[in-house]
């Protein structure tokens, strides 16, 4: 008799901090309620950028999609004052291709591509360790990706000017494409 009170006991627990996790998980209600620290490490609270189109990339300097860096620069650039803006978060999680310090990233990044846009330190984007943006984005489900992990570097997430995550981007999709171009404008027309 005991076992069985001491495994209701158990179970109703585990029910409890699931109840517990699944609040934690739903207290955000766009995709731009979080925190986080700037490529200087500062903390940035991301709804300063609410009311804004949002490209949310993660990065890396080692990767041979790192050209994209380029396009992106050219994105922003173009339409940074209709109101949109990139957001770099580099992450070392594939291949290792993002091993250097946040020093060294912001070096790279302005001096070999001329990055202007915001750049973040160093984070994880899949597993145990993601960072929440990164755990909220991969949840939803939107095209033309659909949710899950991220599979490799520069994988894209476009958010609209009420903070909502509209649509998910391949990490071989380059800045320039024609299917992504058409979102941003089409987001920023509102």
């Amino acid at each position: 008799m005991r076992f069985f009170l001491s495994l209701a006991l158990c179970l109703g627990a585990l029910s409890l901090m699931a109840t517990a996790d699944d609040q934690s998980q739903g207290e955000h209600e766009c995709a731009l309620d979080f925190k986080m620290k700037n490529i200087d490490g500062e903390q940035v609270d991301l709804e300063d950028y609410e009311g804004n189109v949002v490209l949310v990339v993660n990065t890396a300097s080692e990767c041979g999609l790192t050209p994209q860096y380029a396009g992106l620069e050219e994105l922003y650039r173009k339409y940074k004052d209709k109101g949109f803006v990139v957001l770099g978060f580099p992450c070392n999680q594939f291949g290792s291709q993002e091993p250097g310090t946040e020093a060294e990233i912001k070096t790279f990044c302005s001096t070999r591509y001329n990055v202007t846009f915001p750049m973040f330190s160093k984070i994880d984007v899949n597993g145990s360790d993601a960072a929440p943006l990164y755990k909220y984005l991969t949840s939803k489900d939107v095209k033309p990706a659909g949710k899950g992990d991220i599979s490799w570097n520069f994988e894209k997430f476009l958010i609209d000017t009420e903070g909502n995550l509209v649509h998910r981007f391949a990490p071989r999709t380059k800045p320039d494409d024609a299917e992504l171009v058409k979102a941003i404008e089409g987001a920023l027309k509102g």
